[in-house]
C-alpha cells in the first residue's frame, strides 16, 4: 500500500514539474519565432541572393565545357583555383550577407518595438525581459550563422549538380572536377569560418548594437557609430595612433588568425586552409570579447526593463 501511494505521489509531482519546465522553454521558443515572423528579410534576403547567383551560373554554363577543356592543361593548384571561383563568390556573398543581416537586425531589434509602440503589447505577455533579449540575441548568434551557411551550401550543391550534368552531357568526366573542389571540406570550412570569424569574434560589436538599440531615442545607427569614431579620433590626436580603430575593424570583419591558418592569401574555404579551433578557443581576445558582449547584453536587458515606447 505504501509503495502504491508513493508511486501516485511521484506521478503527481512529475505532473507539477512538467508545466514548470515547459514554462521556461516555451516563452523563449515563441519569442524566437516572433523574431523570425517579424523579420522575414532574415531568410528572404540570402535566398534572393542565392537565386541571382544561380541565374548567373545558368548563363555561364553555356560555355562551361569549353572552359573545362582549356583548363585541363593547368597544374592541380591553378586548376582548383580556376574552377572554385564561382563557389568562392557564393561563400563570400553569404559571409557578407551574414554581417549585413546581423548589423541591421541588431540595430533595430529593441529600437523597432519601442518606435512602433508594440513593446506595450509584448510587455503585457508573461515573458521576461531576459527571455526577450536573449531570444533577440539568438538571431545573430544562432539563426543567422546556421541559415546563411545552409543557404550557401545548398546553393553550391545546386551549382555542383548543374555543372556535373553539363559535363556529363558533353561526354566529359566529373571525377577531376569533384576531386579538385573537395566538396565536404569546402562546406565544413565555410561553416567553421562563419561561426568563428563572423559570429563569435565580432560578438561584442553585435551586442553593442543591441545595447544602443535599446537606449537610443532616434537614429540608433548614428549613436552606435559616433562613440567609436570619437574614441578613435581622440586617440589619433593624443597618441598619433589608430589602435582602437584597427581593433574594431578586425573585430567587425572577423580578422582573426587564431581561427585558421591559410596558405598565402587564399580564400577561407580553400582546401589548403588549416583550421585551428584549439588556438581559437584559447585566444584571450575571444574570451575578453565574449565577456564584453555579456556585459552589453546584461545592460540591454536592464534597458528594456525600464525603457518605454518612444
Amino acid at each position: 500500500m505504501n509503495s502504491q501511494s508513493s508511486a501516485v505521489r511521484e506521478s503527481f509531482d512529475s505532473q507539477r514539474i512538467a508545466p514548470a519546465a515547459m514554462s521556461i522553454t516555451q516563452p523563449f521558443y515563441w519569442s524566437v519565432r516572433r523574431e523570425l515572423w517579424e523579420s522575414r528579410w532574415i531568410y528572404l534576403a540570402p535566398l534572393a541572393v542565392a537565386g541571382v547567383v544561380l541565374f548567373g551560373i545558368l548563363i555561364t554554363l553555356i560555355h562551361f565545357p569549353a572552359k573545362m577543356r582549356s583548363l585541363a592543361t593547368l597544374d592541380a593548384v591553378h586548376y582548383r583555383e580556376a574552377i572554385a571561383t564561382h563557389y568562392d563568390v557564393v561563400a563570400g556573398l553569404m559571409m557578407a550577407m551574414a554581417i549585413l543581416l546581423t548589423v541591421f537586425y541588431c540595430i533595430d531589434a529593441l529600437y523597432g518595438e519601442r518606435r512602433d509602440r508594440s513593446i506595450l503589447f509584448w510587455k503585457s505577455l508573461p515573458v521576461s525581459d531576459f527571455t526577450t533579449v536573449m531570444a533577440k540575441a539568438s538571431i545573430p548568434f544562432i539563426v543567422v550563422p546556421l541559415l546563411t551557411s545552409a543557404i550557401a551550401i545548398l546553393t553550391q550543391f545546386i551549382m555542383l549538380m548543374l555543372s556535373s550534368a553539363v559535363l556529363l552531357g558533353s561526354g566529359m568526366s566529373v571525377a577531376p572536377y569533384w576531386a579538385s573542389l573537395e566538396v565536404p571540406r569546402m562546406w565544413w570550412l565555410l561553416f567553421y569560418h562563419i561561426v568563428t570569424a563572423h559570429t563569435l569574434w565580432p560578438a561584442p560589436i553585435y551586442c553593442w548594437l543591441l545595447l544602443v538599440s535599446g537606449s537610443a531615442r532616434r537614429a540608433p545607427l548614428l549613436w552606435a557609430i559616433v562613440p567609436p569614431f570619437v574614441i578613435a579620433g581622440l586617440e589619433r590626436l593624443v597618441f598619433g595612433t589608430w589602435h582602437f580603430a584597427q581593433l574594431l575593424g578586425a573585430r567587425f570583419i572577423g580578422d582573426t588568425s587564431a581561427a585558421a591558418m591559410k596558405a598565402g592569401d587564399s580564400f577561407p574555404t580553400n582546401p589548403m586552409t588549416h583550421i585551428t579551433p584549439g588556438m581559437f578557443l584559447i585566444d584571450p581576445g575571444l574570451w575578453l570579447g565574449l565577456l564584453i558582449a555579456a556585459v552589453f547584453l546584461a545592460a540591454a536587458i536592464q534597458l528594456r526593463r525600464h525603457r518605454g515606447p518612444i
